[in-house]
């Protein structure tokens, strides 16, 4: 699995991250061509070899027409990179990354996320660094990330709210929303200023995971910031290589997002999940129910429990999430917070998946969303949904029962192909 590890010694912003990209191995013209998808006018990137007291690197700069619209909310960027020619793994990455500064933002103006304006990030650059970050993976093949603990700021700088600390309430607010791992100023200089700036945690927070792999080195590159502090780097360096871990022996590869590699021809597709387990004995069933929603809500793609005898012949449950590789460490802190338990056991599985897609066949009863499940290329079964059949029954004051046997006749005729 190709990897990515973020060492940020010097910091991270969105252009330190665009150079150690570029300076990995990207060409700037791929890097380019893949912005132009965003199709969003008043704006060019530019790099230049350059260096931070002893690291040479590369200094990638984003230069903004001022007469180019400026989004102001987190919802605005959002609505660009949806709009856009970009991958859906892509488009799934900004935007969980805008969300999250938007969140980050509120929390820190203790304010909500759809009022919130980004100020300094409203702007092509933020919009540029957050899509040129997550295609710049992409084009260098990075399956997933880590990431180097976040180095705080020091000193005091100035926003348009007024002075702050070198480690901004917003960036503080990005990390703790990750519970993302923090280290002290570079080499304790005092008046280092703002280290991490908001985009760049918020990239870093979004993609990776916070810890040091163990890693085959392929390729590094410096990303380098535009001050150059006499006491420290102000550089960013992307180390590129393979992972190798006994989890990785098993677990398939899969990319950021934790989508997985599929076969079109096929309609399949292999996913590489955890499966994390606890056996619990003491708990009240309404305090279990409660630990399922909070795991659902993190990302789970399922939950359940099994009855099981354990030690003096207690009747107890055992606990199961099935949670992708990078929701790891919040899934198991989670557990451990919330139940009874003292450890959890953590498992490597694959799970093969038929295609699927969801349709809206015009019934006679009136539209429904019907689930169709192919294999091989073929329609083998399709479902009309629950809660659709639900709200027409409910609507036309019909049996439930009869509204699924109509609608399911009917998704059958439409979908399956003709028996001989």
């Amino acid at each position: 699995m190709k990897i990515a590890y973020f060492n940020c010694t010097g910091g991270a912003s969105g252009d330190m991250l665009l150079g150690a990209i570029v300076d990995a191995g990207l060409p700037l013209g791929d890097l380019a061509q893949a912005l132009a998808k965003l199709n969003a006018k008043g704006f060019s990137i530019s790099a230049r070899p350059d260096r931070r007291g002893g690291v040479h690197g590369t200094h990638v700069k984003v230069a903004i027409d001022p007469a180019a619209t400026r989004p102001s909310r987190w919802q605005e960027f959002v609505a660009i990179v949806e709009s856009s020619a970009l991958s859906p793994n892509a488009k799934g990455q900004a935007r969980r990354i805008f969300q999250r500064l938007g969140e980050a933002e509120a929390l820190a103006h203790k304010s909500s996320p759809d009022k919130v304006h980004l100020h300094e990030l409203g702007d092509l650059d933020t919009l540029v660094d957050v899509c040129g970050a997550v295609v710049g993976l992409e084009l260098l093949g990075v399956e997933r990330a880590y990431c180097s603990p976040l180095p705080e700021g020091s000193g005091v700088f100035r926003i348009a709210h007024g002075p702050v600390p070198g480690f901004s309430p917003a960036v503080a607010a990005l990390v703790s929303l990750a519970n993302a791992p923090v280290a002290p100023p570079p080499a304790g200089v005092p008046d280092a200023g703002e280290t991490v700036t908001p985009t760049g945690a918020a990239i870093l927070t979004t993609l990776a995971a916070f810890r040091q792999p163990v890693m085959r080195l392929e390729r590094v590159g410096h990303g380098l910031g535009s001050r150059d502090h006499p006491s420290y780097p102000n550089a960013l360096a992307l180390w590129l290589g393979v992972e190798h871990s006994q989890v990785e022996a098993l677990v398939p590869s899969s990319p950021l997002e934790g989508e997985a590699y599929d076969s079109p021809q096929a309609n399949r597709r292999v996913r590489g999940f955890l499966l994390i387990e606890t056996n619990l004995d003491d708990m009240p069933a309404e305090h279990m129910a409660y630990v399922q929603e909070r795991l659902f809500a993190l990302g789970a793609k399922d939950v359940w429990f099994a009855p099981i005898q354990m030690k003096k012949n207690r009747p107890g449950v055992v606990l199961s999430a099935l949670v992708a590789p990078e929701s790891e460490a919040k899934a198991v802190d989670l557990i451990l917070r919330e139940t009874t338990t003292l450890g959890v056991r953590v498992t490597p599985v694959r799970r093969h998946e038929a295609g699927r897609e969801v349709v809206t066949l015009q019934s006679t009863l009136g539209p429904v969303e019907v689930k169709v499940k192919k294999l091989d290329g073929q329609v083998v079964a399709a479902s009309p949904e629950y809660e659709a059949c639900r709200k027409l029954a409910l609507d036309r004051n019909l049996p439930l029962q009869d509204v699924v046997r109509i609608l399911q006749r009917e998704a059958d005729t439409a979908f399956l192909p003709p028996t001989s």
